[in-house]
């Protein structure tokens, strides 16, 4: 092993080295979070790419959440794990090698080879290369039945075992840490009975004391996992189709398959190789700035031993990649200690523990809530005066962590006992200090975040876009939101000068009272005449809380465009006629009419990704021509150009593909046809997958409905826009009804609580509690409102009625379907064919026929 003095190589590593100002080549190997937060950070810091970066994956898939793997489970989606922007598509200065891993670096050459034989230059090399799975020397551990748990390979070998089991066979699991209990949750979700091996006598034992473990231990065993502590593993011993494990105490566990999860060490045999200096206990030893001996090589994440130290968290690796941009390009930045607190929820059980949290400051002071009738245990560590916190550990009950954390090495704002007594008040934002880091995971602190404030940023998409806090983890969310509360900005929930209400109250109002009119409501409840932005709010408003037209009496005065013409307009001003395809479906006789339909009136035809086929050019007059011949053939709106349910995606499902495992067509067509004509904050698009391999892209949608042999997996709040989400598993293993049950709970909840225009991922992500919020009044009824909401949403299916229906059926409805009034059918001059085939171009559009003053030309 090649070792050396840290002090000697921080000594050497001060020598300043000159970087060209252009044409610098770095080269990072490894493409995990943190290889990828340093290209992110690096060409962020250099738009001109004075430094083009080369960076060597071992993995043939770009860099995902690893934080997030257990989320993997079920889903069985690697593109749900995918970073933002992870591909670098249209960056030519970033070159992204995957599956072709460093093989070998010549420092005085300063070069690298690769797996395939490549030999790249660098002047800069950047060492990301992570940690790998420690397998204790265990006898047996080569065992096809044994695994590690790393990677999604990793987990679909676990998949494919576990599978191959019997139902209910045991698992086990050895180490019983963080990740060693989401092995456990991971076995569990798979249908088979978990045990968990750890050597500590308690669960967690580098993150919580005695009496977290005993909690954590009681309230893991509930979940129906075996825990066995203070016992290691002796033997793997194969037994038939499965393994026996003997343990330390001389018991023995026959099990299907074994993980091993046991901790990480630095992936180090590269720097090894070419004779930099490592740790002790392994990691490339690097100084303060993350440079190694070589004033050309650095390295950042899992493989750095900053000052003899590995970090094997995500947020100290983050801070590692920025400090080497900033050296790379000149700047001063350097690693002052990372924050190693950790909050998270281990198989529904809350855990968090953060700055001292064993009390191993001299003369520390243990306050300690041991609450086993609620089954929370909170333990705050203190200074020897009780004056300042120095760590604690939350067990069942983490709502606190969020204030408590940032407090650390901080005065106490109050009596010790009341920040983590059950009735007590936990200190508000407000009371931090500037230093206190509000966002580990990004190293923000409070005096940042209201510094954003003060230069303007009143929400915490501004606060998040301008100052990155919030981004990675989000459990920051609540305290930047108590920050801008408490900040001194007004922040307005009205809707508008005419109502200052929120949407969500409108809605509330609208359906206490049962007005029926934007008329009486703003005499009652607001003031003046209305404005373009409340008008369509109360509309959408009034659709989704009685049957009414859309187009009847005074409502068609508060549409906008599309509504009021119940089509899209385009940019040459013609309209857009989409029928409804319930799960893409469409009979022969269908599809016959709506090719007679385009070529009688001339309209462009395309297929949408949303499994239905647009028509492109009508004129406002010609629309309810085309309409009744659609609604003839047994047609209806496919409401493209509302703010409701556009599509519900599907693939074939078990009804033709050899892979489905539930009928997605037949779930899709369900779907759609429930909730047909929803009026809603912002568009709604759903999908529902036969099987994991996912060709409806449901995890891109509002609702997505993944089929598993197990049931359905509802996944909500995806979508895409400026800023496209994936959404995220609400609840798994579902049956037909009870997963109808819970979408009509989750979309009436949205439609009740959302902004105007808000769609569902910002929805969610500035709602309190988030997702564990959504489940708890969706799945757990924690508000008591699930039937309410379910009768809300039998209310809307009871009183649907297709919208062009009813407009063809009204002569008042139809009259107002003119482009102006002394215009007969006539030849669209706005549009043309192209002379090579059917593609219809839009040109510019003559002023008189949109309807507009002869002067608009």
């Amino acid at each position: 092993m090649n070792e050396i003095d840290v002090a000697g190589v921080c000594e050497m590593s001060t020598v300043e080295t000159s970087t060209p100002d252009t044409n610098t080549s770095v080269v990072v190997v490894g493409h995990g979070m943190v290889a990828h937060r340093f290209v992110e950070a690096l060409r962020a810091r250099d738009p001109e790419g004075t430094r083009t970066i080369t960076v060597l994956a071992e993995e043939a898939v770009p860099a995902y959440d690893r934080v997030g793997l257990s989320g993997y489970v079920g889903a069985w989606d690697l593109g749900a794990l995918a970073l933002a922007g992870n591909d670098y598509a249209g960056d030519t200065h970033v070159d992204l090698r995957l599956g072709d891993a460093a093989t070998h670096i010549d420092r005085e050459a300063r070069t690298v080879t690769t797996a395939r034989g490549d030999v790249v230059h660098y002047d800069e090399l950047v060492l990301a290369t992570g940690s790998y799975p420690f397998v204790p020397p265990v006898p047996g551990r080569e065992d096809p039945r044994c695994f590690v748990y790393r990677t999604p390979g990793d987990l679909d070998g676990i998949r494919s075992a576990a599978e191959a089991a019997e139902p209910g066979a045991h698992g086990v699991v050895v180490g019983g840490g963080l990740l060693g209990l989401e092995a456990a949750n991971a076995l569990v979700k798979l249908g088979m009975t978990a045990h968990v091996v750890e050597f500590a006598p308690r669960l967690m034992p580098l993150q919580v004391d005695v009496g977290g473990g005993a909690l954590l231990r009681r309230l893991v065993e509930e979940l129906g996992v075996h825990v066995h502590t203070g016992v290691g593993t002796s033997a793997i011993i194969p037994a038939g189709d499965g393994i026996s494990v003997e343990l330390s105490d001389g018991s023995v566990v026959d099990a299907a398959l074994l993980v091993f999860s046991t901790g990480v060490r630095p992936q180090d045999a590269l720097a090894r190789e070419c004779g930099l200096p490592v740790g002790e206990r392994g990691g490339v030893v690097t100084d303060e700035t993350c440079r190694t001996e070589d004033p050309h090589v650095w390295a950042i994440g899992e493989c750095a031993a900053v000052a003899g130290t590995c970090y094997g968290l995500v947020a100290p690796g983050y801070q590692t990649a920025e400090i080497v941009v900033d050296r790379i390009l000149g700047g001063s930045g350097a690693f002052e200690g990372a924050d190693t607190s950790t909050k998270l929820k281990l198989m529904g059980v809350d855990v968090a523990s953060f700055g001292d949290a064993q009390g191993e400051t001299p003369g520390a002071l243990d306050v300690v809530i041991d609450d086993a009738a609620r089954g929370t245990y909170a333990k705050i560590v203190v200074s020897d005066d009780a004056s300042t916190l120095l760590g604690g550990v939350l067990v069942g009950d983490a709502s606190a962590y969020a204030m408590l954390r940032p407090l650390v090495g901080h005065p106490l704002p109050g009596d010790p006992v009341a920040l983590i007594a059950p009735m007590g008040e936990a200190p508000g934002a407000g009371s931090l200090p500037g230093d206190a880091q509000i966002c580990s995971c990004n190293a923000v602190d409070k005096a940042t975040i209201c510094g954003a404030i003060a230069d303007g940023a009143t929400d915490v998409a501004a606060i998040k876009s301008c100052t990155n806090a919030g981004t990675t983890c989000g459990g920051c969310i609540p305290s930047i939101t108590q920050l801008l509360a408490e900040s001194g900005v007004e922040l307005s929930t009205a809707l508008c000068e005419h109502f200052t209400v929120s949407r969500a109250e409108l809605f509330e109002i609208v359906q206490a009272t049962g007005i029926r009119t934007f008329s009486e409501l703003v005499r009652r409840y607001g003031t003046g005449s209305g404005c373009a932005v409340c008008k369509p709010v109360v509309a959408s408003i009034l659709a989704s809380t009685g049957p009414d037209h859309i187009l009847s009496a005074e409502q068609v005065g508060l549409q906008d465009t599309n509504d009021r013409f119940l089509a899209n307009m385009q940019r040459n001003g013609t309209y857009s006629v989409v029928p409804r395809m319930p799960g893409g479906e469409c009979t022969p006789e269908q599809l016959i009419v709506i090719g007679e339909v385009a070529r009688d009136f001339g309209l462009y035809v395309k297929m949408t990704g949303g499994q239905r086929i647009d028509m492109f050019g009508a004129r406002v007059e010609q629309l309810p021509a085309i309409w009744k011949r659609l609604v003839d053939a047994g047609m209806e709106s496919g409401q493209a150009y509302g703010k409701s349910l556009r599509t519900v995606k599907s693939c074939v499902g078990s009804t033709w593909c050899r892979f489905g495992v539930q009928d997605s067509v037949g779930m899709a067509v369900r779907l759609e046809m429930r909730y047909r004509g929803l009026r809603s904050p912002h568009k709604l698009k759903f999908g529902v997958s036969g099987c994991a391999r996912e060709c409806a892209e449901a995890r891109g949608k509002d609702v997505g409905v993944i089929a598993t042999e197990n049931g359905w997996n509802l996944y909500v709040c995806g979508n895409g826009g400026q800023t496209p989400r994936h959404a995220q598993l609400l609840v798994s293993g579902l049956d037909d009804e009870t997963l109808v049950r819970y979408i009509d709970r989750f979309l009436m909840y949205y439609v009740r609580t959302a902004d105007r225009l808000q769609r569902t991922a910002p929805w969610l992500e500035g709602l309190t509690g988030g997702l564990d919020r959504v489940r708890e009044v969706v799945c757990e009824d924690a508000l008591g409102i699930g039937a309410d909401l379910e009768d809300a949403m039998d209310r809307h299916v009871a009183g649907y009625r297709d919208e062009w229906s009813g407009v063809l059926e009204d002569p008042e409805k139809l009259a107002r379907f003119v482009s102006f009034v002394n215009a007969p059918d006539q030849e669209d001059p706005t549009v043309r064919f192209d002379e090579g085939g059917p593609r219809k171009t839009p040109v510019s559009p003559d002023p008189v026929l949109l309807g507009l003053p002869a002067t608009s030309r």
